[in-house]
């Protein structure tokens, strides 16, 4: 009886060893052939976006790439110890250029969305760029967010059929509000004056607070809906997610984040080098 029992567990130890070595074995193919080991064996980052959403990937006047995704991609070389490339893509089609290897990651303000996932994934987001609002400098002592604007005897703009004009209704409903046919016109109607507030996606208030909003608006850059940006890498790779999310959090809590988030986001001294 002792013998047989023993002979047994042999066979289910021995079967569990060359299992767990078969298993040992795959993750050593799979990581040799991740996205993250062909980035450390060529020596280079190649990244793709689209050039043209400020404050995110722009081009400026010397014609280099600039902004925000640009600066956390070149971080993201130099933690690697490799060369950052850049590759401008056409953004229709720029799945598809990731998916065929034109290069390893895009880095172009992409929200993420059930419809993109279905072909790539998407790395933790690193910024919501849900609604943010600009209010008229008057009211800086008052209006500290979204809901101190939910009032019948303020005036709120935004752009016709957009989220901004949908957060307007929803959240902020007992504001009296003012559809406009392009952001320009539904922002400066604050700016003159006949408006107290403009809701509109972070990006864009940000450019405009930049422009024509300094002295003469308080920007509330927190947004108040969920509409996250994330990167976006092929399927399948979960060694270069793992390190990617990794990046990401060291990066928003040693400093780096918030000095390219303030440099593009809450300033305006990079517009001279664009316009």
């Amino acid at each position: 009886m002792r013998k047989g029992v023993f002979g047994k567990w042999a066979l289910v130890l021995f079967a569990g060893i060359f299992f767990a070595g078969t298993s040992f074995g795959a993750d050593i193919e799979l990581a040799k052939k991740s996205t993250l080991e062909q980035i450390l064996q060529k020596g280079e980052l190649r990244v793709g976006f689209e050039a043209g959403y400020m404050p995110f990937e722009m081009t400026d006047k010397k014609g280099d790439f600039v902004g925000f995704d640009i600066d956390m991609a070149k971080e993201m070389a130099k933690a690697m110890g490799v060369k950052f490339t850049p590759v401008n893509t056409a953004w229709d089609g720029i799945i598809p250029a990731l998916i065929t290897e034109k290069f390893d990651i895009i880095m172009s303000g992409m929200t993420v969305t059930q419809e993109r996932n279905l072909k790539i994934n998407f790395a933790d987001p690193y910024i919501i760029v849900g609604q943010t609002i600009l209010i008229a400098k008057k009211h800086e002592a008052k209006i500290k967010n979204y809901n101190d604007l939910n009032k019948a005897d303020f005036i709120v703009t935004s752009k016709l059929g957009t989220t901004g004009e949908q957060a307007v209704k929803r959240m902020i409903p007992k504001a009296k509000y003012k559809s406009f046919e392009t952001e320009p016109e539904a922002a400066l109607e604050v700016v003159n004056g006949k408006a107290d507030a403009f809701v509109y996606d972070l990006p864009y208030c940000a450019v405009f607070m930049a422009q024509q909003g300094v002295g003469k608006l308080i920007f509330l850059d927190k947004p108040f809906t969920y509409e996250p940006l994330a990167w976006a890498i092929r399927k399948g790779d979960p060694d270069f997610m793992n390190w990617l999310n990794n990046f990401l959090k060291q990066v928003k809590n040693d400093g780096r984040y918030d000095q390219i988030y303030n440099k593009w986001i809450k300033s305006n001294q990079w517009l001279k080098d664009v316009q």
